[in-house]
């Protein structure tokens, strides 16, 4: 269910690295948690996130939640897909409906996440 080739937070996102770019998301254990998706707030292009601190929101039918950014860099992209369809977060968290995709300013931040393994293992944990 969880892609070996992401790296996850304990906060429920994920990062998919490709060079110097990296895709984030949230994870699918996320986005049933907060249950349907009805609006999503990111950041433009350019905007410089940083590990850790807010990136954006996703607001479902039962609250507001947000989204930290895994790594730290520059937007590049924003998933324009989800400005008319956030639902499409609750169907294809892990592909599709990623949310930003950024270059990355420190990629050793990458090797501190958790892998897919251990993002299993801590949500067993958590239950």
């Amino acid at each position: 269910m969880y892609p070996d080739n992401f790296r996850y937070t304990k906060e429920h996102e994920w990062v998919m690295v490709d060079g110097d770019t990296g895709t984030i998301g949230i994870t699918d254990h996320a986005q049933s948690e907060l249950g349907d998706i009805v609006y999503i707030d990111m950041p433009k292009a350019g905007t410089i996130v940083e590990k850790g601190k807010t990136l954006g929101s996703v607001e479902s039918v039962k609250a507001v939640s947000d989204v930290y950014a895994p790594v730290s860099g520059e937007v590049i992209e924003v998933n324009q897909k989800l400005a008319g369809g956030p639902e499409l977060l609750n169907q294809d968290p892990h592909g599709a409906a990623w949310l930003v995709k950024i270059r990355l300013s420190t990629p050793d931040e990458v090797g501190q996440l958790l892998t897919a393994g251990e993002y299993q293992e801590y949500l067993g944990a958590q239950d």
